[in-house]
């Protein structure tokens, strides 16, 4: 179910019992070759989302955010996913396994865009501080902050 946002919420999905994914969608008034284009400047895309700090070499992303009281700090890797602009996974983190995906899309006059992010926690290392909801939530944020970088950048 989407709302008025563009923020749909898939629920859980995925393999395992565990699995967490949230997906949000925006259309611009932009082509999609435009957005790949800006989505092409990695750091910058990714410092859209609003995280503390951001680095990117060689396909992989370092990143480090303030989520409630911790500080997370996540290392991804960019990976080819046939039918994504763009799809990393976690590397080394609190997650026991975490993707996103963006899919660019032409749709009349614009472009979609649809980051879906799949996820399970590893308990062991995130303990009581930081549950699904949470990480939901701060998810959701990061991925519409994103879009209105994206946004702003395109049109």
């Amino acid at each position: 179910m989407t709302n008025l946002c563009g923020v749909r919420h898939t629920g859980q999905g995925g393999v395992g019992r565990d699995m967490q994914s949230i997906s949000v969608s925006r259309r611009v008034d932009a082509s999609p070759e435009r957005v790949r284009e800006a989505m092409a400047d990695l750091e910058a895309f990714m410092l859209g989302a609003d995280f503390t700090d951001v680095t990117v070499e060689d396909g992989e992303i370092h990143l480090e955010n303030q989520v409630g009281l911790a500080t997370v700090t996540l290392d991804l890797r960019v990976v080819e996913k046939p039918g994504t602009e763009l799809a990393y996974e976690q590397a080394d983190g609190f997650f026991e396994t975490m993707t996103t995906e963006y899919v660019v899309e032409a749709v009349d006059g614009g472009t979609e865009i649809t980051a879906t992010t799949d996820f399970a926690l590893d308990l062991a290392l995130v303990g009581q501080i930081l549950d699904a909801t949470v990480i939901k939530r701060q998810r959701r944020h990061e991925l519409e902050s994103q879009f209105d970088w994206l946004e702003a950048e395109v049109e």
